[in-house]
């Protein structure tokens, strides 16, 4: 009897002991999915929501990478991924500084071209990610495709910093990369935030006021576009902002007789040539802006700074507060802000010559060709 009960004894802290480990390890499975560092390389999958709002799960790793639109090519250089890009835009290759860093950007198949996307020579790269500009992922035949063959895609669009700062957080995820990408946006949070403490307290009758010239001398910013949100982050009154502009697509023009109401105290623009333009051509002599020699070429990096496409959105701030408010921003060393940020960001080492070279930002890039 006694030997029963020590045996049913034993038998019974055996069984304790196993309900202890297994309720243990379903603790650690309670949530769902398990939690884990989304760096370290111990999930399968991913899952980011896009632009469309779109759900889109994908196999981990992602070593293949298409750039169908060229912001998102700069996006994954930045967070170092440059090596596994396999399809571009021709616009990516067209950038004097990231090619010079990147030489093999340039030898890479271009499949995207204004929206419409060469199928058969984006599979021959054999993405596993793709990444689409809204235009394109419009097109039934394109989707449709990836759909079926089971590419993961995914929808990249911004029209205002906030959008901007999401874009960069859903690429750095979806490539695995999502601290690195959390550090850009500190750093792109912290340049706003202090810009912010200085022009918020610029008295209202010091303010400038300014016309963005985008592309072509008459293109220019609409109401809740990115250029928008940062121009008006400096403290500059943005002259069309607010006036009815005609549309074309994506883009916004005003006539040349608005901008001569306008009369801005100084135009910026981002186009190579376009100032030399404004500055001798007779229809814009009688500008304020033209009289005064006031018109500014924009600089030019790894994208034109400020560009409704650009990356370097932080730079383009620090640069136009300090042109519109030099006795304001005398805290802000260009030279040393621009060399920080291509260093810590790019990996780009810049001399003061060609730190001099993206500050006048004129022929930085390559010209259009029809590839």
């Amino acid at each position: 009897m006694r030997k029963f009960t020590k045996n049913t004894k034993c038998l019974s802290v055996i069984a304790i002991l196993l309900i202890l480990l297994l309720l243990q390890g379903c603790v650690g499975r309670k949530a769902g999915k398990p939690v884990v560092d989304p760096d370290d390389g111990s999930q399968q999958h991913i899952t980011v929501t896009d632009y469309f709002g779109r759900e889109v799960t994908i196999s981990k790793p992602v070593n293949r990478i298409a750039c169908g639109y060229a912001y998102t090519g700069h996006v994954v250089t930045m967070l170092g991924r440059a090596n596994d890009i396999v399809a571009v835009v021709n616009g990516l290759q067209r950038d004097k500084v990231l090619t010079a860093k990147y030489p093999h950007i340039k030898d890479l198949p271009v499949p995207f071209s204004s929206g419409a996307v060469n199928m058969e020579e984006l599979l021959l790269t054999k993405p596993d990610l793709v990444f689409l500009r809204e235009t394109a992922a419009l097109n039934e035949s394109v989707v449709a495709k990836l759909d079926q063959l089971n590419i993961p895609y995914i929808v990249i669009e911004f029209s205002s910093i906030e959008e901007q700062l999401e874009s960069i957080s859903t690429i750095g995820k979806a490539i695995g990369v999502e601290e690195k990408a959390n550090k850009y946006i500190d750093y792109y949070k912290k340049v706003m935030e202090d810009t912010e403490k200085v022009s918020s307290l610029i008295p209202e009758d010091e303010r400038i006021t300014l016309y963005h010239s985008v592309n072509e001398a008459v293109r220019t910013d609409v109401e809740n576009s990115l250029a928008a949100d940062w121009i008006k982050l400096t403290a500059g009154i943005n002259v069309s902002i607010g006036d009815e502009l005609k549309t074309s697509g994506e883009k916004s023009f005003a006539t040349l007789e608005q901008i001569y109401l306008w009369d801005p105290d100084i135009i910026i623009a981002n186009e190579s040539g376009v100032p030399d333009y404004m500055l001798s051509n007779e229809q814009w002599a009688g500008l304020r802006a033209v009289k005064e020699k006031r018109v500014y070429q924009i600089p030019n990096g790894v994208s034109r700074w400020g560009h409704p496409g650009s990356l370097e959105t932080p730079l383009a701030i620090l640069w136009t507060s300090k042109l519109l408010y030099p006795q304001y921003f005398e805290h802000v060393d260009l030279e040393e802000e621009t060399k920080k940020y291509y260093e810590d960001f790019f990996d780009i080492i810049l001399d003061d010559e060609e730190v001099g070279e993206i500050l006048k930002g004129e022929g930085m890039r390559e010209p259009k060709t029809n590839k």
